[in-house]
């Protein structure tokens, strides 16, 4: 959520296309598709606040400079601001810069024909701290990949604030179409009652996007580790050989270590689940969450936050009964902690029942149906018709079984 001071009555929407991330082959990142998709979704949606939003696309633009115009426009917007660049990201000859590539970008005048990354942070960087997101979905080309991979990352802006992925050359992000991590971006936007939060939304669409192995995936954990708001263990609360060992688990499955620089073991059990390693992703999430329980506490938020990401994973593995019952356990302590009126407490609840209309086990639906449909009708602010259509569902699969027609 971003935070907005009593002095600020507008919010601002940029989206931006940049050049395609094309092949003899294959179109494989559409910029234009993408940015078309995300001009449908309400800018205010876009932006997760109620206050009066403008929204500026820029598409087909082939100077630089009517960019660096409309990003100046917008980093004086007194409220909160998103910012979207999808296209290619290149390197410039000389100077190792990274850039935006834009219509018509010509590789041998870079410098002159794109958008320098030094760009967007110069204009962003002096924003209050919590107002602004910026998310990309963007491929790098052969001369940028190598700069990413020694930098780690994408440089400049503080922690937290960049959220997105950058895919290696050659991969088909979208083939040509709406591309899979901003397509899924979109969907989980919609798919509950109440907006997640960004990050949230980053993480349930790089899951579901199907990156290719050694993508970059915003933030990582050296930008989790320090960004504001990171879920990091106080050193007096993190006793020796007691908290789960990453590395080891990661090498060998188990030894002693300490957490990882910036104590955020979230992008590698991210980059485990995507890999399809997801036994590995869910034993490393549990032993992180028995540790954070021993040092919060059972019902903490640190604890509920580690019961929501098991719930994912299990999502992930196609474990649609296991996430079912993780989302409604978390939906429980919220309610609990929280009370009904906490916009975490719905999302919990939503994935909860997505996961348990994912459920195809007619036995498990039935068992696991009149829990769930107890807590949603602890809501009061649930649309009744998720209450109604679950309870239809519910009914059906528990009357008699319809006979399989037979073969003549």
């Amino acid at each position: 959520m971003y935070l907005i001071g009593p002095g600020q009555q507008r919010g601002h929407v940029l989206l931006v296309a940049g050049d395609a991330a094309v092949s003899r082959r294959a179109v494989h990142l559409a910029p234009s598709a993408n940015v078309a998709a995300l001009g449908m979704v309400p800018a205010s949606v876009l932006l997760g606040s109620e206050l009066p939003t403008d929204m500026v696309c820029l598409d087909g633009v082939g100077d630089p400079n009517t960019v660096l115009v409309r990003l100046r426009a917008a980093a004086v917007t007194p409220g909160p601001l998103f910012v979207y660049l999808s296209g290619r990201l290149t390197a410039g000859r000389r100077g190792r810069g990274l850039f935006l590539a834009l219509a018509g970008t010509a590789r041998a005048a870079v410098r002159y024909t794109a958008v320098p990354w030094d760009w967007v942070v110069g204009e962003l960087r002096a924003r209050p701290a919590g107002s602004t997101r910026v998310l990309v979905d963007l491929v790098a080309d052969r001369e940028a990949w190598p700069l990413l991979q020694e930098w780690g990352g994408l440089p400049g802006l503080p922690g937290g604030v960049v959220v997105g992925v950058v895919c290696p050359p050659g991969f088909a992000a979208g083939n040509g179409t709406v591309s899979g991590y901003t397509r899924h971006w979109i969907e989980q936007l919609r798919r509950g009652p109440v907006r997640p939060a960004d990050v949230q939304l980053h993480a349930l669409a790089a899951g579901a996007a199907g990156l290719p192995p050694g993508a970059l995936v915003l933030p990582t954990a050296r930008e989790l580790g320090t960004g504001p708001g990171t879920q990091q263990l106080p050193p007096q609360q993190t006793p020796d050989r007691q908290g789960p060992d990453l590395q080891g688990w990661l090498q060998h499955g188990s030894g002693p270590a300490a957490p990882p620089a910036g104590g955020d073991p979230r992008p590698y059990i991210h980059a485990l689940a995507t890999g399809g390693r997801h036994a590995e992703a869910a034993a490393l999430a549990g032993a992180w969450e028995e540790h954070v329980r021993h040092v919060y506490g059972f019902s903490s938020p640190e604890a509920v936050q580690w019961a929501e990401i098991r719930a994912d994973l299990a999502r992930m593995a196609g474990d649609f009964l296991l996430a079912t019952g993780l989302w409604m356990g978390a939906c429980r302590v919220r309610l609990a902690g929280q009370g009904a009126a906490a916009p975490e407490v719905y999302a919990a609840a939503a994935g909860a029942l997505y996961c348990w209309s994912q459920v195809r086990d007619r036995a498990s639906v039935v068992g696991s149906g009149p829990e769930l449909l107890a807590l949603l009708g602890a809501l009061p602010a649930l649309d009744p018709r998720h209450l109604r259509l679950a309870q239809a569902r519910l009914d059906v699969l528990r009357g008699p079984a319809l006979p399989r027609a037979v073969p003549t």
